[in-house]
């Protein structure tokens, strides 16, 4: 299975991949965990990705795809995939699809978790607090979601159009959530 997790900050997305990685026995792929693990390493990309991310922007869409480009040929993948927070616009969508025809791996699926915002904010807040992350400041935070509205939301239309698109409510426990996106996939 190769699976993409749509959805606004704070929808769910990382930890539906993190139930989703066990049940189906394939790789989580974060590209914000990919970019925060090269912050922590205090990398050259690690620094001009932590500006960007702390100012609430996208990281370029070159750097992102070499670092996921490089993650898909790592023999974990060989059984499939889930993309969380990738493809953030339709240039990267298009990117990603070019990147998996290369590498004979197309996407089976699509999710969309639908959260609405108040519910978002709330999240997020939450995570900031239990986490500690920077990226989770309120500022950044209305800055990333409006991104995601003008940015990734074109992202739905696009893979819609394609036929891969499942729509998911993202609202509720954590089972309830998953079992929602198992049904999805075995539709």
């Amino acid at each position: 299975m190769r699976l993409v997790l749509l959805g606004p900050p704070g929808s769910g997305k990382g930890t539906q991949a993190t139930r989703l990685k066990e049940h189906l026995n394939i790789a989580h792929i974060s590209t914000g965990d990919l970019l925060r693990a090269e912050v922590a390493a205090g990398t050259e990309l690690g620094k001009q990705a932590k500006a960007v991310m702390d100012a609430g922007n996208l990281v370029s869409d070159d750097i992102l795809l070499g670092m996921l480009e490089s993650r898909l040929g790592q023999a974990d993948v060989a059984n499939g995939f889930i993309l969380d927070g990738y493809p953030r616009n339709v240039a990267q969508a298009n990117a990603l699809d070019a990147v998996l025809a290369k590498i004979g791996q197309p996407l089976d699926a699509v999710v969309q978790l639908d959260v609405p915002s108040e519910l978002l904010v709330e999240r997020i807040a939450g995570r900031a607090q239990e986490q500690g992350r920077a990226d989770d400041n309120p500022e950044s935070v209305r800055k990333r979601l409006q991104v995601y509205t003008d940015q990734t939301a074109p992202v739905v239309d696009f893979y819609a159009g394609r036929g891969t698109l499942a729509r998911v409510d993202g609202v509720g426990e954590l089972a309830d959530v998953e079992a929602r996106i198992q049904a999805a996939l075995k539709r």
